[in-house]
């Protein structure tokens, strides 16, 4: 937080209404992850159909991530921070018209645009303004926004539906989207916040991938992606089918309050020891809360499994963003966030509909067993490929060795 405070004033100023949209933006997405599930379910859904209709919502993500960065980028982050908060104003709306479980599917899409815009813009505008020797402290402050929003949603969201129903949850999502969207309006940046220099590449946007400072964060985004599309979307049905005497709400606040208490210490300890073994971190903590799942299937066990999930959140996203940022110039931000983040959209996107079949198959306890696996090649991954070579990956991942792929930075200090 010092660091911020030495900011200019008006920097501290937008810095301080983009919190207020990004809290109020997680708490309306986080609003629907208690209730959407059970709403699928209630409409007569297999596991393997609720995992389409709920993993649709990254095909939106997939589609748009693309178009977000680099709009971004050419036309500025606001226009597209406000083009994904509106969307998520709208969608909710749209879940009170649809009663056919696969027209929701269309929906889900829709709905997907809403942090395909939001997360991009965020995320460029925050990098845009962080000292780059006091990077990660920043976006990790203004990441808090995240766990404090996905605190407060499923409480509310839950609240809603156990004392009106439905249709109140859906009102109650659209309503702080609104918020949200009227913080982001009093957001002042330029029109477009890096100017384009001679030197941008121009491969086309996916084959930015055969960088191999992009590949690894983009694949290592798609395994924490899978895990958490598995998490937000089968948690619900996984207390229902073991008979727990708490609520869905009690995982993804617990999470939500051990992602807060990381995200104020990792971003800035990363800052001064390396961004790798955070990242190494944040994925075994999201392995551990899938094997808890899996092993101890009771009320202890998954408030437990809830604090890991969030220890997890609090390292891993936040540092890699940070690591992102290290490694690509300012004029490519948005392109370069849109795509390591397709990575994550991707797994979200892929859980749903390929793991749906297996939870039918060996149930839901059954299936964060094979999350457990999941997670365990993505660390694999990270850890003998990160770097140049073996050594320097090791180096970097596990033992606080300098990334070979960041960018000369000129201090702002």
């Amino acid at each position: 937080m010092s660091t911020i405070a030495k900011l200019p004033k008006t920097v501290r100023r937008d810095l301080g209404f983009l919190f207020g949209a990004g809290l109020m933006f997680w708490a309306c997405m986080a609003s629907s992850l208690p209730v959407l599930p059970l709403y699928i379910q209630d409409l007569k859904a297999t596991a393997q159909e609720l995992g389409i209709i709920m993993g649709s919502f990254a095909v939106g993500l997939l589609l748009f991530r693309p178009q977000m960065g680099k709009l971004a980028d050419s036309h500025g982050r606001k226009i597209v921070l406000l083009l994904g908060i509106l969307v998520a104003t709208l969608a909710p709306v749209a879940y009170l018209f649809v009663t056919q479980k696969f027209a929701l599917i269309g929906v889900r899409i829709f709905h997907g645009i809403s942090i395909a815009g939001f997360a991009t813009a965020y995320s460029a505008l925050i990098a845009d303004i962080s000292p780059p020797q006091h990077r990660g402290e920043v976006i990790g402050t203004m990441s808090l926004t995240n766990p404090i929003g996905m605190a407060l949603g499923p409480i509310l969201g839950d609240w809603m539906r156990q004392s009106y129903g439905y249709e109140h949850c859906f009102w109650l999502a659209s309503s702080l989207a609104a918020l949200s969207f009227l913080f982001a309006t009093q957001v002042s940046v330029p029109r477009v916040q890096a100017k384009p220099t001679n030197i941008e590449p121009v491969q086309p946007f996916w084959q930015l991938l055969v960088s191999d400072s992009i590949r690894i964060p983009t694949l290592t985004m798609l395994v924490v992606g899978m895990a958490f599309g598995i998490l937000s979307t089968f948690v619900p049905l996984y207390v229902r089918e073991n008979n727990l005497t708490i609520t869905s709400s009690a995982f993804y606040s617990s999470a939500a309050i051990m992602s807060f208490l990381m995200r104020s210490i990792a971003g800035k300890q990363s800052d001064r020891f390396g961004r790798g073994r955070f990242i190494t971190m944040g994925m075994a903590a999201y392995g551990i809360s899938m094997a808890i799942l899996w092993l101890f299937p009771g009320d202890r066990g998954f408030i437990l499994a809830g604090l890991c999930e969030g220890i997890g959140g609090g390292m891993f996203l936040p540092v890699t963003i940070a690591m992102i940022t290290d490694r690509c110039s300012p004029e490519m931000r948005g392109r370069i966030f849109a795509l390591t983040l397709s990575g994550f959209d991707l797994g979200i996107f892929t859980a749903g509909p390929s793991l749906g079949g297996v939870a039918d198959a060996i149930g839901y306890r059954g299936l964060f067993g094979v999350a457990t696996g999941i997670v365990a090649v993505g660390i694999g991954l990270f850890v003998t490929l990160s770097s140049k070579d073996l050594q320097h990956s090791l180096s970097f991942s596990l033992f606080g060795g300098r990334d070979v792929y960041a960018l000369p930075q000129k201090s702002l200090d």
